[in-house]
């Protein structure tokens, strides 16, 4: 009997490590958010903005795949694309053929992003202007449409950067509508919440490998389980926490599914 069981439960593991490996990383869902608020100008309300995150090109997330998630994201129509950070880990050489692909997002309001903990800082900002993405980390600016605007602006890394939301926040006032992006979650905290109001970040590729989407015994974030995914809520602001696209340390995803970000602003009287 007990020769059974130990046959049943490898018998289920090979088939949750196949899984893992072979199909949920390759299951990008799409994960559509509104946010309404009366401080989005009319000239905004329905824009929808995309965000990716975490794209780790590497010998297990190929240029190919990048894209192809870069057909996706352009199939969406999006009005302006943010990136999130990390898309290679630590080497340098899957750079160039990340952006490569990430060149070819299209978006009339604009494609912006920010670095992660392990983007080679130079190289990769290097490489995200010659792709015509404009790099927001620690800096802030304007988007304007029709004589309205919204302010957009980004943070350095928490661990290998020293993140600083002055730019962003020094030009508004209480009534513009702000979004800030950070690759790590744990700066909502940090956040100046009366001004902005609203951060996308990643990071935790929503625990990469979970216990059936329950918990995750690996978060990358100090607060544990408290930011591992989706919307939250804080003041007046409101943070959304991505799984990512690809993977990091092991090529796994367990009830922690890609997700692009779709966000869709709507105006309130």
């Amino acid at each position: 009997m007990f020769k059974k069981i130990v046959i049943i439960i490898a018998f289920l593991f090979a088939i949750a490590l196949a899984y893992s490996y072979f199909i949920e990383p390759y299951m990008i869902e799409t994960k559509e958010i509104t946010i309404q608020s009366d401080q989005i100008p009319a000239e905004f309300n329905g824009k929808t903005i995309v965000f990716i995150t975490d794209i780790h090109c590497s010998q297990f997330f190929s240029a190919e795949r990048v894209g192809s998630l870069v057909n996706q994201v352009n199939a969406l129509n999006p009005d302006m694309v943010l990136l999130g950070g990390d898309y290679v880990t630590d080497d340098t050489a899957y750079i160039q053929p990340c952006f490569s692909q990430l060149s070819k997002l299209k978006a009339p309001l604009g494609v912006y992003g920010v670095l992660g903990n392990n983007d080679p800082y130079n190289a990769t900002i290097a490489a995200m202007e010659n792709a015509g993405i404009t790099y927001i980390g620690n800096k802030g600016l304007w988007i304007e449409e029709n004589g309205q605007r919204i302010r957009l602006g980004g943070v350095g890394d928490l661990d290998t950067d020293i993140p600083y939301q002055g730019p962003t926040i020094g030009a508004v006032n209480s009534s513009d509508f702000v979004i800030m992006v950070s690759h790590k979650p744990d700066y909502f905290p940090l956040l100046n919440k009366k001004l902005v109001d609203l951060m996308f970040a990643g990071h935790t590729h929503g625990g990469q490998v979970t216990f059936f989407g329950l918990w995750a015994p690996f978060t990358g974030s100090k607060y544990g389980q408290k930011y591992l995914t989706g919307v939250k809520e804080s003041g007046n602001s409101t943070m959304i926490v991505s799984n990512g696209i690809g993977t990091v340390k092991v090529p796994l995803r367990f009830f922690a599914r890609p997700q692009i970000i779709v966000v869709k602003l709507e105006r309130t009287s």
